[in-house]
């Protein structure tokens, strides 16, 4: 019926049937057996410690007490109605409370018994006291599992407990299906594998994760699932990427030819770092070998990637090939063409853009020159992506800031070719090393990590409200130098959930401290108007104002080089790698640029940690590693959409030696074992076979 017990329909087990089954699917998308199992507890309770009435304190999560009920009495009538029992031990007494189920305790709970108590306790009246405890007549031998030692607890929802599906009930279905199903469940790991990093079999580990015996088993538990997840998140990896270079065959850009030699020799202002030669020489090696190059490059603010990415386009141009570069906004797009514009010469190469404002006549006229080769080099947003974009040989794409597009709106790009063009994917999102193996394990990474010569790094300071007008007279100072000043606030509007110094409020305040015609303002935010945006932006970008008042539009995609000084407002409520990004709109010029990060006095300790780090490092790499640990893998980089990252117990910041030992597997399997054809890899390529029957190529790709 069913290709593995694991996949039977949760409604199937016993106790669960349609109404309960339609709310789990609903509310925890526990669809299958499989599902139930991997419905991790979140925490344990131990229950091997037991405290005395004289140790409680308020604070405890949960007690454990050993001791005798001595009186009960019913207390009220009708809702108001309670039981209330005292219970003593040979140090003290407490009250046990129930409000519901009054029959059941009348019926079970006997004056002169002894019990195990079990609670979170609270205190009232000077009384310590548990609501509805876990009661167990003492030195009865325990039947139910987790009783004992470490007790679980799962996820639930208020729907859920409605259908007694709380922690205690998702306990006792995991339990039963334990015991249904376990001898049935199979092994997903060779067993040289097993064997290698010493893991339990997949059995033990289930049993251990939910039911431990102690924290011995549990660990192993924890091990061998986080292993496992990793695993296979790597193997689906490395097998698409193995997969790409057996079905895309690569153009071939065979010669460095007059335009890349021009460019270096002529127009190149400055002098390349030794980080941007070794990507520009990876790049090369990559797209002389027949194969689709697949490489991302990531590199901190002002490090220099567009000049990669410029060279890699001529380097297509001088092979006959056209290149084009894809960025998430417009803003962004027009600064990679005016840089790009900057830096070449028509008669070296014509360069083009491409965006939703693009005038229908000027369309028009575009795609004509794209489809017969006129134009070397197209920039531009999500319209490059359009079905009426056709060109004549396209060979290479770039695509800026990848994590803000979707895989099939990437895919639509390398379909615009015979043979798919080569991808480069840049990031200015510096990437701990763990997520760049977890989310872009298929592409080979380049890491630009040296800042060009003469860059000052920036000086971060950190100011709180009462310093507010030293800050004023700061930012006259450098205006009065000619210099320009970024002021960023979380907030248009303000907001009653959140009392931050909003944009708006902000501008008054602004306009008093730097009044007309004296002091020039643009102001740039999300709600307003494309076009008013690009009028203030441009308006900035020309010098004809000395400050730009925004919100976090402009984290990306403004290129002033004359801008000195960053203010962010209320800096503890944004991420690092935000408060990063915002940094880098300064310190683009030859002058010394400053960040001056504003905040109330109460700061929270991860707002105190973010502070300080930015204080203390200008090194993105570093920053990142710390902002994986503060918020974990989700939205360090917007990326919870790639589903790569849905783990169940693994955590990319502390399980970092478990990651670089499933990587490293994996990769020697396939060096060892290609196409998976050794028996102790059968349940592997099973695995493999049947996720592409269930997924599209361009799905995983």
């Amino acid at each position: 019926m069913f290709n593995s017990v694991l996949d039977t329909p949760v409604e199937f087990l016993k106790g669960v049937g349609p109404s309960r089954a339609d709310v789990l699917k609903k509310d925890l998308g526990l669809f299958t057996y499989q599902d139930m199992l991997a419905h991790y507890p979140f925490r344990y309770i131990d229950r091997t410690k037991y405290f005395k009435i004289n140790q409680i304190n308020p604070d405890l999560q949960y007690i454990q007490i050993i001791g005798r009920v001595i009186s009960k009495k019913v207390i009220g009538d009708k809702r108001a109605k309670r039981i209330i029992a005292v219970f003593k031990d040979e140090t003290g007494i407490m009250e046990l409370v129930w409000f519901q189920s009054l029959k059941w305790v009348d019926d079970n709970i006997t004056v002169g018994t002894a019990y195990v108590a079990f609670g979170k306790p609270t205190i009232f009246n000077g009384t310590f006291s548990i609501s509805h405890p876990e009661m167990e007549l003492y030195q009865r031998k325990q039947v139910g599992r987790g009783n004992l030692t470490l007790q679980p607890v799962y996820n639930s929802t208020e729907k859920l407990k409605k259908f007694n599906l709380d922690s205690k009930g998702l306990q006792r279905l995991i339990a039963g299906l334990l015991d249904q199903i376990i001898p049935q469940v199979p092994e997903n790991l060779p067993q040289y594998i097993i064997d290698k990093y010493q893991l339990p079999d997949k059995r033990l580990a289930l049993l251990n994760i939910h039911f431990p015996k102690n924290v011995k088993d549990l660990s192993a538990a924890e091990r061998r699932l986080k292993f496992e997840e990793l695993f296979f998140i790597q193997l689906q990896l490395l097998h698409n990427k193995h997969l790409r270079q057996l079905k895309f065959k690569g153009v071939t850009f065979e010669k460095v030819g007059e335009k890349v030699n021009r460019f270096y020799n002529e127009f190149l202002p400055f002098e390349l770092t030794n980080a941007q030669k070794r990507v520009v020489k990876e790049i090369r090696i990559d797209t002389q070998r027949g194969v689709q190059m697949n490489r991302l490059v990531q590199g901190d603010v002002g490090s220099g990637k567009t000049a990669v990415a410029l060279m890699s386009m001529l380097l297509a141009n001088d092979n006959g090939y056209q290149a084009c570069m894809m960025a998430p906004t417009e803003i962004l797009a027009r600064q990679h063409y005016a840089s790009i514009t900057e830096l070449v010469t028509e008669d070296l190469v014509r360069v083009a853009i491409l965006t939703g404002n693009t005038k229908k006549k000027e369309r028009t006229v575009l795609h004509e020159q794209l489809e017969n080769g006129e134009i070397d080099i197209l920039i531009g947003t999500h319209a490059l992506i359009e079905d009426k974009v056709q060109f004549k040989n396209l060979g290479l794409v770039v695509i800026d800031e990848q994590h803000r597009f979707g895989v099939e709106q990437r895919a639509k790009l390398w379909r615009k070719n015979i043979i798919p063009p080569h991808i480069l994917v840049m990031t200015a999102t510096p990437i701990p090393r763990t997520l760049a193996m977890t989310l872009y394990g298929d592409l080979d990474v380049s890491v630009i990590d040296e800042l060009p010569a003469g860059r000052k790094p920036i000086e971060t300071k950190h100011l709180f409200e009462a310093q507010r007008l030293r800050m004023f007279g700061f930012m006259k100072q450098e205006i009065a130098k000619g210099r320009q000043v970024y002021i960023v606030y979380p907030l248009i509007k303000e907001s009653e959930k959140l009392d931050l110094l909003h944009l708006e409020a902000g501008i008054e305040q602004l306009s008093y401290q730097f009044p007309r015609p004296d002091y020039q303002m643009s102001i740039v935010h999300g709600q307003m108007p494309n076009a008013d945006k690009q009028f203030e932006m441009q308006q900035f970008i020309d010098g004809k104002s000395q400050i730009m008042v925004a919100t976090t539009v402009i984290e990306v995609g403004v290129n002033v080089p004359n801008a000195s000084v960053m203010v962010i407002e209320n800096a503890e409520r944004f991420g690092l790698s935000q408060l990063h990004q915002l940094r880098g709109r300064v310190g683009r010029g030859a002058e010394q640029s400053f960040c001056i990060l504003m905040s109330g006095n109460k700061l929270s300790k991860e707002g105190k940690i973010r502070l300080e780090t930015m204080v203390r490092t200008n090194n993105g790499f570093e920053i990142s590693e710390i902002d994986l640990q503060l918020r974990g893998p989700g939205d360090i980089t917007g990326t919870q959409q790639s589903g790569v990252l849905d783990l169940k117990l693994a955590d990319l910041a502390k399980d970092q030696i478990i990651l670089s030992e499933a990587r490293n597997t994996v990769i020697a399997l396939f060096e060892d074992d290609p196409q998976l054809t050794k028996p102790e890899n059968a349940i592997l390529k099973a695995y493999l076979q049947k996720l592409e029957r269930g997924i599209s190529f361009d799905k995983i790709s």
